[in-house]
């Protein structure tokens, strides 16, 4: 009788029983968007969210280990900054950042051309993943967009050194296109300052990047010392 199969079979299915227990435990949370802020844009992105996974057609596109920061549990932007002081995580690494000169702050993108290319540019994959060909084409003009903010961060000398498209998309932001140079703690400092200052605007309840579980284990360990946990989600739209 030949033992070897199930032996081999055995690690995959612990792993997808290990998955299905930590799904069931995810913390769940309600995002509502708000058409009015954009209705076309926030319709389209809604259906996005909503629509089938593309490998697990039962479940929502993005409902299950999203990565959300519950601006809610905060006081204010300095209790978030001290949830995340330990050594290495965001509040640490951000302010060894603004130690070494970077600045954020909102930007027109295009004040800043050249630099977002070449930040696209700088690496021929991320994640393991080779970037897509349209960050490879030189961009000449950008449009804002409604209920879209754009911010950067600058060295001493004001060169672009990394960038975030925040979308508002109701009760909750979410990062859109996330780029940079990762050196000196600059993608820490640009994603803790953003959430400072959606924790003092209270106007969102979250802030969203992307996905948690999916993530591989860099990308994974970033978003836990910038405070991210995953979510089970379940969406709404007015």
């Amino acid at each position: 009788m030949n033992t070897s199969e199930p032996t081999g079979i055995w690690p995959s299915v612990l792993a997808q029983l290990r998955l299905l227990v930590a799904i069931a435990r995810l913390p769940r949370a309600r995002l509502c968007f708000d058409a009015a802020l954009n209705p076309e844009l926030i319709r389209r992105t809604h259906a996005s969210f909503t629509m089938p996974h593309p490998r697990l057609r039962i479940v929502r596109n993005k409902s299950l280990g999203v990565a959300l920061i519950d601006l809610r549990a905060f006081a204010d932007s300095a209790a978030y900054l001290r949830s995340v002081a330990q050594k290495d995580h965001a509040g640490y690494q951000a302010r060894r950042a603004r130690a070494r000169g970077y600045t954020v702050a909102e930007i027109d993108r295009n004040d800043y051309i050249d630099d977002i290319h070449r930040i696209n540019t700088s690496q021929p994959e991320r994640q393991g993943r080779p970037m897509d060909a349209a960050y490879a084409r030189r961009t000449d003009h950008y449009t804002a967009v409604d209920s879209f903010r754009y911010y950067g961060v600058l060295d001493a000398g004001g060169r672009l050194v990394a960038y975030c498209d925040l979308g508002i998309y109701g009760d909750f932001a979410a990062t859109d296109r996330l780029l940079g140079y990762h050196s000196d703690g600059v993608m820490y400092l640009l994603l803790a300052d953003i959430a400072c200052r959606l924790i003092d605007e209270r106007r969102c309840n979250y802030l969203m990047y992307d996905t948690y579980l999916g993530a591989l284990p860099g990308l994974r360990e970033f978003k836990r010392k910038l405070g991210f946990a995953p979510y089970r989600i379940r969406y709404a739209i007015a």
